[in-house]
């Protein structure tokens, strides 16, 4: 199995910064795409960015020119620095990855736990 852990999230001001970090960790042979995701209550889970592992990066509309997305792949981690806050991005930010646990597997999809991110107007 692997394990997701989020950490950074916390309270912040608008035009304010936070960096997100997750690590993945346990029986992995590979990972391939790691991203974000955010749920805001009462809202669907929104794609937030995702880069894969030779470093090709995607964004939704909405957070292009304000988040930066990166990994290293050496520690299995991948971060989420986020600039110019906004209200409307408080919610809980959950990091995925695409491994595989041995090489004949197939890729799977985990998840962490979310760790929420708060913006105060």
């Amino acid at each position: 199995q692997v394990q997701l852990v989020e950490s950074g999230g916390g309270l912040v001001q608008a035009g304010g910064s936070l960096r997100l970090a997750c690590a993945a960790s346990g029986s992995i042979f590979s990972i391939t795409t790691m991203g974000w995701y955010r749920q805001a209550p009462g809202k669907q889970r929104e794609f937030v960015a995702t880069i894969a592992d030779g470093g090709t990066t995607d964004y939704a509309d909405s957070m292009k020119g304000r988040f930066t997305i990166s990994r290293d792949n050496a520690k299995n981690t991948t971060y989420l620095q986020m600039n110019s806050l906004k209200p409307e991005d408080t919610a809980v930010y959950l990091c995925y990855c695409n491994a595989k646990t041995r090489p004949w597997t197939i890729m799977v999809k985990y998840w962490g736990q979310g760790t929420q991110v708060t913006v105060s107007s």
